[in-house]
């Protein structure tokens, strides 16, 4: 798709998962500033929608944990524009949990929204992807979790590390109709920071990353554009990391605050 090399979506229809707020909405900003018609999704409609170019997202009530809401949803993109050109699988998260204590539900709930959601919604899309011209892109929106796990995350960092290789998956097994791409994204920077980060938000996480600032959502959204755009046309199968450089390891913190050398 996009194969004039460059980030211009006009004509070209996105759709984003859990892309009424915070990260979610920031990329369907970003794809409606590029001109792209943009459909976002979520389980109670939004007090307001993103916007962006003087126009807005269209909006589509969904629980994409189930397949045939999934698939509804798909169908709903189609029917209002006619294609699909990119999917954002943005929509996941997780409170923290006791790996010990927590119950089967909660593991259940946590691995059907960051892990089989995806593929869902991913199956749905190509299904319109393939056979129309010019194929499609999807990206799937991922943790630094699944790679560096905290205490806390066990059922969140399997589903993420999970998304990260059905990502690698489907980009052998769809291209070159549909390419397949991954982000692992580090400490965002949303209103929900302060209670997830502490009172100073932000500030607590800048010290320990090398960039010295978390990401705001629109860090993220830029590298979706990316993916997503023939500018990384022959790009399938990547995890393209957006956290800052990631975080600096314990034993450096623990000698810097020592006064030593590392």
């Amino acid at each position: 798709m996009d194969t004039d090399g460059g980030r211009d979506f006009t004509g070209r229809v996105a759709l984003v998962t859990g892309g009424t707020r915070g990260i979610g909405a920031a990329i369907a900003e970003a794809f409606l500033g590029a001109g792209a018609r943009v459909v976002v999704c979520g389980r109670a409609t939004p007090r307001a929608l993103p916007s962006a170019a003087g126009r807005s997202a269209v909006f589509v009530p969904a629980d994409v944990r189930d397949p045939a809401s999934a698939g509804a949803l798909v169908e709903a993109a189609v029917e209002r524009f006619g294609r699909l050109d990119v999917l954002v699988n943005n929509a996941g998260g997780s409170p923290d949990a006791d790996a010990a204590t927590v119950s089967p539900r909660f593991v259940e709930k946590v691995v059907a929204l960051n892990l089989l959601a995806p593929f869902y919604v991913s199956q749905a899309a190509y299904r319109v992807m393939r056979p129309q011209e010019g194929g499609g892109s999807i990206v799937n929106i991922g943790s630094v979790s699944a790679h560096d796990p905290q205490p806390g995350t066990a059922a969140y960092s399997a589903a993420k590390a999970g998304l990260l290789t059905l990502t690698r998956a489907l980009a052998l097994e769809w291209a070159p109709a549909v390419r397949v791409n991954h982000v692992t994204a580090g400490p965002v920077r949303t209103p929900d920071a302060a209670s997830v980060y502490g009172a100073d938000g932000a500030a607590s996480v800048a010290g320990v990353v090398p960039m010295r600032r978390m990401a705001v959502p629109e860090d993220v959204a830029r590298a979706c554009l990316f993916l997503a755009s023939g500018q990384s046309g022959y790009v399938s199968g990547a995890d393209l990391a957006v956290h800052g450089g990631g975080e600096f390891p314990a034993r450096y913190l623990a000698v810097k605050a020592a006064g030593g050398a590392g």
